[in-house]
């Protein structure tokens, strides 16, 4: 199995101090960088009264269900390793797709809790957010469109640890319009910026808000979870770029954060398919992988532990393969288009930006 793959190298940034009020739809800015919260270790800081404007320092105030604007550059991976397939296919969807508004835009608009993109010019970049629009104006969120966008937890000093949106987050940081620098917004899943740094890390693997495997399914220590974003950042799991493409065929994904690293673990550790002979640049053979990874999940009882406690039914297994469908139709039908069709599969727009990548 092998891929084109950067060299790794570590990044680190300032946090940044924007937020957008969940329910007022309000943003503030203000420069600086957040340090540490002062007071006494589990008390939160006298500045964190919510009935007043908040402070520069006001990631330390925000509550579960903020929205929070963030720079992208700012956010604490909570994993080691990315689905790079996964990457690829946003990057080669936003790069050389042929949607009439590029996916970039609505994949951005729904991470900040937009729903869509409505409309784009077409100059429009995703750093210049004039050029568009999104179906759901800012203040005029709904419960599902909160409920799509990427999560974080507040940790000591007000850093940002990010718990769902690895993959999307680094797409975007890939992006000439993005970068470190792009900005969208989050939802806060907790606030645990007044424990000290080791009872925060206990309370992250308790909450199972962070992965400590790699791509062997070796432990890592959190002092090895890369500094931010960026494939450069990042080690390859195949494994989880399989699952990726496994969505909507073997299971339904869902809220649990790293539910595909546990699938990954389970395939990875149980070896219910044979992936032997799996190579992860030809077309025929990745889709011929996938349906061996999902016709196994969906072999399973919905009672079978896979991984990390949960079962095959938490962990969204399907009791059909393919939603009882034909191999032509549904999700598994869907993946299997070619970039030559009108709507190319999401494996075929991974594979033809992988090789463009390989040939430069």
């Amino acid at each position: 199995m092998s891929s084109p793959k950067p060299t790794r190298r570590s990044r680190s940034g300032a946090s940044a101090v924007l937020a957008a009020s969940a329910l007022a739809g309000t943003v503030l800015s203000a420069p600086g960088i957040a340090s540490a919260a002062p007071g006494e270790p589990g008390v939160r800081p006298s500045f964190c009264a919510h009935d007043r404007r908040p402070t520069p320092q006001e990631y330390l105030c925000a509550r579960p269900g903020d929205l929070v604007e963030v720079r992208v550059g700012d956010v604490h991976p909570t994993q080691p390793s990315l689905g790079y397939d996964e990457v690829y296919y946003k990057l080669g969807r936003y790069t050389l797709g042929k949607d009439a508004v590029n996916k970039k835009f609505d994949d951005w608009c729904e991470a900040n809790g937009q729903g869509e993109a409505a409309s784009a010019e077409p100059d429009a970049r995703l750093d210049a957010p004039g050029s568009f629009t999104c179906a759901l104006p800012v203040g005029q969120e709904t419960a599902e469109s909160i409920e799509a966008m990427k999560t974080v937890v507040i940790g000591p000093g007000g850093n940002l640890f990010l718990t769902d949106g690895h993959h999307t987050l680094t797409s975007f940081y890939e992006l000439p319009d993005g970068g470190p620098n792009l900005r969208v917004r989050m939802r806060v899943l907790d606030n645990l910026s007044q424990l000290p740094r080791q009872k925060f890390w206990e309370r992250m693997k308790a909450e199972k808000w962070v992965w400590l495997r790699d791509a062997d399914g070796k432990t890592v220590d959190v002092n090895e979870l890369p500094k931010g974003v960026g494939l450069a950042n990042f080690d390859d799991d195949p494994y989880r770029s399989l699952l990726y493409f496994g969505r909507d065929i073997g299971y339904a994904p869902g809220t649990i954060p790293f539910q595909e690293f546990y699938w990954g673990a389970w395939l990875r550790d149980s070896r219910p398919a044979d992936l032997a002979d799996w190579d992860t640049n030809d077309p025929a053979g990745y889709l011929d992988a996938v349906e061996k990874l999902t016709r196994a999940q969906t072999a399973l009882s919905p009672e079978t532990v896979v991984d990390g406690g949960w079962s095959a039914s938490q962990l969204g297994a399907l009791a059909e393969w393919n939603e009882g469908k034909a191999r032509d139709k549904g999700a598994f039908g869907k993946l299997s288009k070619p970039y030559g069709d009108a709507k190319p599969g999401k494996l075929a727009y991974a594979l033809v930006y992988k090789a463009r990548l390989a040939d430069r």
